[in-house]
């Protein structure tokens, strides 16, 4: 691995990859300038109550659907195959001991999660192992989210879609926060949308419409596309 490559990370169930968390990756990559961002889903989510609907190795190959043909995105298996819920502060420690320095990594995330970040396993030590990059969420306004996290307050630093340029001097890591404008597609809708046979046509991409499709996931297939 090259310690100097700048590498995001973008946790998740995936159930399924959609166009929203392409997205979120490309915002990330193209605004911190990110050598590679890689999706990472989750065997066992530690944050969810129910498991997920697809099996892990599906969700995994859809997430490859997703980001097939987008330089610099990634489907990743660091966490494919625990049995027990991983926890991020986990995903990152086993990144900096295959060599990735910390200051050239970023988690990425929305404000919805990070609003919950006290209740993060291995916090507050998990804010010195990544930058974290809080990207903005319907519903969840930046400002107050810094204002509700008063003793992290100092780490946030905001970021332009414009693009970052360069690093805070005063730590090690930050809390970049972006206010991006991203399509709010909720995995769920999906699921209840192929439930009553809709079309997700405009929600995911078409590797993974044909994806679920074959494999017959999450009930009636998808109307409006021909599959060949």
């Amino acid at each position: 691995m090259n310690t100097l490559e700048r590498t995001g990370l973008l946790g998740g169930t995936f159930d399924p990859a959609h166009n929203g968390h392409v997205a979120i990756a490309e915002t990330a990559r193209r605004v911190f300038k990110l050598d590679r961002v890689l999706l990472v889903p989750a065997r066992v989510p530690p944050h969810r109550l129910s498991a997920p609907v697809a099996s892990a190795s599906d969700r995994f190959a859809m997430v490859e659907l997703a980001v097939k043909g987008h330089q610099g995105l990634a489907a990743s298996n660091l966490e494919l195959h625990d049995p027990a819920p991983t926890y991020t502060t986990e995903t990152l420690q086993r990144l900096i001991d295959a060599g990735q320095s910390t200051s050239q990594l970023f988690f990425i995330t929305g404000a919805d999660a990070f609003a919950d970040i006290t209740t993060w396993r291995g916090y507050p030590g998990l804010l010195d192992q990544s930058h974290f990059v809080v990207l903005s969420r319907p519903g969840h306004d930046l400002s107050t989210l810094r204002h509700n996290l008063p003793e992290i307050a100092h780490r946030f630093h905001e970021v332009s879609l414009g693009g970052f340029d360069c690093f805070p001097d005063d730590e090690r890591t930050a809390i970049f926060t972006v206010e991006a404008n991203t399509p709010d597609i909720a995995s769920s809708v999906i699921r209840h949308r192929l439930s009553v046979d809709a079309s997700v046509d405009d929600l995911v991409p078409s590797g993974v419409a044909r994806y679920i499709h074959v494999h017959h996931l999450y009930g009636p297939a998808p109307r409006g596309k021909q599959f060949q």
